[in-house]
């Protein structure tokens, strides 16, 4: 007779629990877009509690919920630096980021204080600058936009 130990079972529902979670998705078959980072809380309006942000995030919206908190890391070098990050529109306060610990990161972070539409941007060059007087020079950028909107 074989017998079943408790860690067994525990691993079978945990597998069985798995089995029927499955993202949602539109009518199209589609993946619905994010709209903060997936272990954000929903409020009411669906607007997610905390949002965090990447480069990867380049022209996304994400709507963050009164109360709610964005914070952003973009990853840089000392050789292609990100700006500081700009927030224009209204429901952001800039809070307290922490410490940018490698040369050529931006971070920042807000707390949504009031409804209302805010661009955040930044932007660093494509390629670093010349090194040698004989090497040619990039004068184009790459930006970094998200629109958040609080609600």
């Amino acid at each position: 007779m074989r017998r079943t130990t408790p860690l067994a079972l525990a691993a079978a529902a945990l597998l069985l629990a798995g089995c029927g979670s499955q993202r949602d998705s539109g009518s199209d078959g589609q993946a619905p877009p994010r709209t903060g980072s997936p272990s954000a809380g929903r409020s009411a309006g669906g607007c997610s509690g905390r949002a965090e942000l990447t480069a990867a995030d380049h022209g996304r919206t994400v709507c963050v919920a009164e109360g709610g908190e964005i914070r952003l890391t973009l990853d840089g070098t000392r050789a292609r630096p990100w700006k500081p990050v700009t927030a224009s529109g209204t429901g952001l306060e800039a809070v307290n980021a922490g410490f940018v610990l490698q040369p050529g990161d931006a971070t920042a972070a807000y707390r949504a204080v009031t409804a209302g539409t805010v661009r955040l941007a930044s932007s660093r060059p494509l390629c670093p600058g010349p090194t040698a007087p004989d090497r040619a020079s990039c004068e184009g950028t790459e930006e970094w936009t998200v629109t958040v909107r609080i609600g």
